[in-house]
């Protein structure tokens, strides 16, 4: 495992090391003492959460508030994925920045979003199967997003606005200037 910081202040990129052979290949996607180890974080995962979605569906931008608030393990069980992390804690130094990172079935690569960030991602392959772990259960009185086209984040989800499958739900999510529920 190596851990890349990313231009957000505690949100990771993780390479796992792959070990091919004839047989096809072993990796350890997650260990907690490395991790801690490597990143300086203390997180228990609680919930594994997976979804399947279609070329240009777009979940997103999703988060929990309060004492609900989320940290997640993100990454990819088959196809690719652009996704994407933006820091909503008002005190941090990069609030309201984004990362944006593919994410394959071949990269092994994996995405800390630490509490505090709104997270989605885009469906850049015919499917994808989209798998993550949470430090904290799901509530659905605690949900949280921002629109995904907000022109003040500016992201490239890489797909035109026409190949994109956003629910209805996501579409009417407020902008990061007009949220109500950021996080201190």
């Amino acid at each position: 495992m190596k851990i890349e910081k990313t231009k957000l202040q505690d949100c990771f990129i993780i390479h796992d090391s792959v070990f091919p052979d004839e047989r096809g290949h072993f990796f350890e996607s997650f260990n907690k003492k490395r991790f801690q180890d490597l990143s300086g974080v203390e997180v228990d995962f609680v919930q594994d959460n997976q979804s399947r979605s279609t070329r240009g569906v777009l979940r997103g931008l999703h988060f929990q508030t309060g004492e609900h608030a989320q940290a997640k393990l993100v990454r990819v069980l088959r196809g690719e994925v652009l996704d994407v992390a933006v820091d909503i804690r008002r005190s941090s130094p990069t609030f309201g920045q984004h990362v944006a990172v593919h994410l394959s079935e071949d990269s092994h690569t994996q995405l800390f979003v630490p509490r505090g960030f709104a997270h989605g991602f885009v469906v850049l392959s015919d499917t994808a199967d989209f798998f993550y772990k949470c430090d904290n259960f799901y509530n659905k009185a605690s949900e949280g997003g921002l629109i995904y086209n907000d022109p003040e984040l500016n992201i490239d989800w890489q797909l035109s606005a026409e190949e994109l499958l956003v629910s209805s739900k996501d579409q009417e999510l407020p902008t990061l200037a007009n949220c109500q529920t950021l996080f201190n």
